[in-house]
């Protein structure tokens, strides 16, 4: 079996996980790395189970489109 091409289709770091924490950093200025950082974990672990859940559950609907569609992401025109 081949490998399948990427896509952020079905990563949920990408439609789910980096744009939350994204926005929810969206302006803010820091003075160091590390506060940065100590940041980004108190925003992940804001994340609520449900919200949580609701990512897998959409990710698993995504892989599914992904599989009865062989593959074919994009309309051929």
């Amino acid at each position: 079996m081949s490998h399948c091409p990427y896509s952020p289709d079905l990563s949920p770091n990408d439609f789910f996980f980096f744009p939350t924490v994204k926005q929810k950093m969206r302006g803010q200025r820091f003075s160091s790395p590390q506060e940065a950082v100590e940041d980004f974990q108190n925003h992940v672990s804001t994340i609520s189970a449900s919200e949580w859940k609701e990512c897998f559950q959409n990710w698993f609907e995504r892989m599914q489109k992904c599989i009865d569609l062989k593959g074919e992401y994009f309309e051929k025109q």
